[in-house]
């Protein structure tokens, strides 16, 4: 629309800068997740924006793994992750890079910085480096070995890629300032040595590069134009253009940091949840009460809704929080939509119609979902045993109570009326029947115009129920009490899990598929468990309730 002002964050007019300045032709953008883990909801922000920014320019987007340090690094968390930037719906083509891929050229890189007097070999130790370095109040000092000349440097840098010193004895340092006032520039440690396996390159290497130095390198390498980053990096960024503009590369990449995407009462720290799959409390990294990645599709968000969360949490410089109802609020919005809405009882108690004839099955057609009309309908048995929610009946209801008791009659949904009649208990004074007649004259659709009745309630036929396990859940953490107890472990709530057997669901959820979501009535939304359902045994997670605290400004 002509004159429409267009809302840009502040990294979308950094690029439209560069752009309109011809700094760069073409804008191509990164995610370079270390395969040390599991992705978490944070993650996804970053995958999103970097991504939505090479789609938005007409750009690349590169999905790297930056595999330099093989300490911590699995094939296992590699799959992971693949897995989870396609499930977000980000396109990298048909290419995974590796960092590691560019070890040589890494290794090429410091050889430059050497000859050029810009790299030197030290044999401080660790401790010793630190102590060096000084702090934010006190300049470091030069490493006695920082005056090195070129042939001894180069020599001995070459003695430690062919594996002539122990581990730890010697590393590479950038020769930059020990006085500068960013800690990052007093001459960082750019390579190690480490004897260790590399899921990539095997046992080629026994130096390996640091982040700091092997990052820009990486995008300098695939021609990235802009590192979107979070603001933890900001203070490297002055060490991230030392790298790229040393090593003389043309048109260098670009750093620009965003603040962190934090949740609030959730866990992403991973030495908390590796803790707590390693206790057994939760059911691996993907366990539905946990916000990796691999957990919420488990759990059964979609990749829209986060989208969607992403949006309205924006891009900016200074960090925030946002709340996890908004989370749920995206989830809702997005499913309600898509889900069909089926009954399902959670807790069941058998109701007889004494007047319905024995034997007999009917069918009604029921609005898959009636806010969706182009969904259609189904056919829902029924017949004269039904199952309904225990808490849909009381003996001595209080007031306001529409539901089922002695005397009163409520729409069984979609249906008919029916009307309480008797009831039967266990020794334990248990209810375990209700009996009710039905109204022939009420049948759904049929235009009945008589009385009227207060109370709705949903129902699955015996004759056809099918059984299924249900997953209930809640915050893994109490909330009220903090994140974490004093002694800084995790103030893990126990009842964030509930498990309820013997549910019933209606027929149509035969059909039901591994991660497939549906809207149970009444209850909330829920999705076929993609781990532990088996052909003989239906596990559903609730995704989230129908109920929202929430409500977007």
């Amino acid at each position: 629309m002509e004159g429409e002002v267009i809302s840009r964050n502040f990294i979308e007019q950094e690029i439209d800068k560069d752009l309109k300045e011809g700094k760069y032709t073409k804008v191509v953008t990164r995610f370079p997740p270390e395969p040390n883990g599991y992705l978490h909801i944070g993650h996804a922000k970053s995958i999103l924006l970097n991504y939505g920014l090479a789609k938005q320019y007409g750009g690349t987007f590169n999905f790297r793994f930056d595999d330099t340090n093989p300490t911590k690094e699995k094939t296992e968390f590699v799959n992971s992750i693949t897995e989870d930037i396609k499930w977000l719906g980000a396109d990298f083509g048909d290419k995974v890079f590796f960092a590691s891929d560019y070890f040589d050229q890494m290794y090429e890189g410091a050889i430059k910085l050497i000859k050029k007097g810009k790299a030197y070999v030290c044999d401080l130790t660790a401790e010793e480096i630190r102590e060096y370095r000084g702090d934010f109040n006190t300049p470091g000092k030069n490493s006695p070995y920082r005056d090195r000349s070129v042939e001894e440097n180069l020599a001995l840098f070459e003695a430690m890629k062919n594996g002539e010193f122990p581990d730890g004895s010697k590393v590479l340092r950038a020769k930059i300032d020990m006085a500068s006032g960013n800690i990052n520039m007093r001459d960082p440690v750019i390579y190690r040595i480490a004897r260790m396996t590399h899921h990539n390159t095997g046992d080629k290497w026994c130096i390996y590069p640091m982040y700091d130095f092997a990052h820009p390198i990486e995008d300098a390498i695939e021609g990235i134009t802009h590192s979107i980053c979070t603001l933890e990096f900001e203070d490297h960024r002055p060490l991230y253009e030392w790298v790229v503009n040393e090593l003389e590369y043309e048109n260098p990449p670009r750093q620009i940091e965003f603040a962190k995407l934090y949740l609030k009462d959730v866990v992403t720290g991973k030495r908390y949840i590796k803790k707590l799959v390693e206790d057994g409390v939760v059911d691996g990294w993907d366990d539905p009460r946990l916000v990796s990645l691999s957990a919420l599709r488990r759990r059964g968000f979609t990749p829209e809704s986060i989208k969607m969360f992403m949006e309205l949490s924006g891009v900016a410089k200074a960090h925030s929080t946002s709340d996890y109802a908004m989370l749920e609020y995206c989830l809702r919005e997005d499913l309600k939509l898509k889900a069909n809405r089926m009954m399902a009882v959670l807790d069941p108690i058998k109701l007889i119609i004494d007047n319905y004839p024995e034997g007999q099955v009917e069918y009604f057609d029921i609005d898959n979902n009636q806010d969706v009309p182009e969904a259609g309908t189904r056919k829902v048995a029924f017949s004269r045993e039904l199952y309904i929610e225990r808490e849909d009946f009381m003996e001595e209801p209080p007031k306001k109570y529409f539901r089922l008791f002695p005397g009163n009659e409520v729409r069984l949904k979609g249906a008919y009326f029916v009307k309480c009649v008797d009831y039967k208990k266990d020794a334990d004074g248990n209810i375990t029947e209700i009996h009710c007649t039905y109204d022939p004259e009420t049948r759904s659709g049929s235009g009945f115009e008589g009385r009227k009745v207060k109370g709705t309630i949903h129902w699955v036929s015996a004759e056809s129920a099918i059984d299924a396990e249900v997953r209930l859940y809640e915050n893994l953490i109490d909330e009220e009490k903090g994140k974490l107890n004093e002694d800084g472990t995790l103030n893990f709530n126990p009842n964030s899990l509930t498990i309820l057997n013997n549910c019933k669901l209606e027929a149509a959820f035969k059909d039901a598929k591994k991660g497939d979501s549906f809207q149970f009535l009444r209850h909330g939304f829920f999705c076929v468990d993609i781990k532990d359902t088996t052909d003989d045994k239906l596990v559903f997670n609730r995704i989230v309730s129908l109920k929202s605290s929430y409500k977007p400004s």
